[in-house]
């Protein structure tokens, strides 16, 4: 039985398969998400090409569907008409038939013309990648088998094979958006999973991402590692890659005696660490009438999830608890009610500038003059946020 050009122990072919999944994983997270699908980032011809060639060759995806697709998702984010929930579908059916979800979205015409704008329409693009896009994975096969041998060549390309539908198509939507940690309180059910990010080239980011989607680098805290941002980085310094926007970096200046535009714009940029630090005051606002209230430590703690998690998304019975918690305390009422006034100053909505720093300056006012420390203290910070 032919063994291939390489003879190599039985560690050498797990190396190498995950060295070559990892390239993949790369091309996922580098080219067709934030290069292809967010513009987040520029790259050279030969990275761009290159990524381009191997999605061919190791998934046959066409790279305007795989954009097209990821980007509705982020459209109808958590709705029936996001091609790929886990809250609306279950997450079984994402984590293990997720490639089947974007075949099916894929035949959608209408998801094509309208979010699959800007991807490649060159040459290469019509007469082979997308005609043939199945033509690439068996290339491939033949490809393994020449350089490992035959069974050797099959599994790893078996596993080449499984690897995108299983970790992107499978672990990113679907625990991505089910269990884990979240930086920011974003309108979906996004999460960050961690650590998987050298297996899943940082997509298990996904909370992050979701924040600040047309980031290039998604990791944000210190702790979090995101090793594509570490190729973009690298591929910066040969000039093959050019970084159009990453996160912005909450900013602190003096405080504003004037509520105006800037402090408006400064407030929306910022939205993220403004949510999450009013949602440290509801929780330090909590535990003072938690105490006077005498609620024991378990339902304390239960309390206080819901006081920070998005009441639309709310299941009936915590609903009727979280109503029944803020009536017995007139300052949680009031501050969690603000909460949802201080959202709306960033909300999509009709409202021009001056009707919106006119709603800013109402909230601060009544902030300041609540009797509330907690929202005293956070007012004082509000008026510090600069762009």
């Amino acid at each position: 039985m032919y063994t291939g050009i390489l003879d190599l122990p039985w560690w050498g072919y797990v190396l190498a398969t995950l060295a070559l999944t990892h390239v993949t994983i790369a091309g996922v997270t580098i080219f067709l998400h934030r290069h292809q699908a967010h513009r987040a980032l520029e790259l050279g011809p030969i990275p761009s090409h290159f990524f381009r060639l191997w999605m061919w060759l190791t998934t046959g995806m066409v790279t305007k569907e795989w954009a097209a697709i990821h980007r509705k998702h982020h459209a109808k984010c958590e709705t029936v008409d996001d091609p790929h929930s886990p809250r609306i579908v279950g997450l079984n059916r994402v984590l293990w038939t997720g490639v089947l979800l974007y075949v099916k979205e894929s035949r959608n015409a209408e998801t094509m013309e309208r979010y699959g704008h800007g991807t490649p329409e060159d040459w290469l693009e019509q007469k082979l990648y997308s005609p043939y896009h199945k033509l690439g994975v068996v290339i491939m096969l033949a490809m393994d088998i020449t350089i490992f041998g035959v069974w050797p060549g099959v599994l790893i390309w078996g596993v080449q094979m499984v690897w995108i539908p299983f970790w992107a198509a499978g672990v990113v939507n679907g625990i991505g958006h089910f269990w884990g940690y979240r930086n920011f309180a974003c309108a979906d059910a996004s999460t960050n999973f961690f650590p998987l990010g050298i297996l899943i080239g940082g997509e298990e980011l996904h909370n992050n991402h979701h924040a600040f989607a047309s980031s290039a680098k998604l990791s944000n805290k210190w702790y979090e590692f995101d090793i594509g941002w570490m190729y973009i980085r690298l591929m910066e310094i040969f000039g093959q890659a050019r970084v159009k926007k990453v996160a912005p970096r909450p900013k602190l200046g003096a405080v504003r005696p004037a509520i105006d535009l800037d402090m408006l714009q400064a407030v929306v940029t910022h939205r993220y660490d403004v949510l999450a630090k009013y949602l440290k005051t509801l929780r330090q606002l909590a535990n003072e009438e938690f105490e006077q209230l005498k609620v024991d430590a378990r339902e304390s703690r239960l309390m206080k999830q819901l006081l920070g998690a998005d009441s639309a998304a709310l299941p009936a019975l915590q609903k009727e608890k979280l109503t029944v918690l803020l009536s017995k305390s007139d300052a949680l009422t009031k501050a969690y009610a603000m909460r949802a006034e201080l959202e709306a100053l960033w909300a999509r909505s009709s409202a021009t500038h001056e009707q919106l720093v006119r709603q800013l300056q109402d909230w601060v006012a009544r902030a300041e003059q609540s009797g509330i420390r907690q929202l005293e203290e956070f007012s004082l910070r509000l008026r510090c946020y600069a762009v």
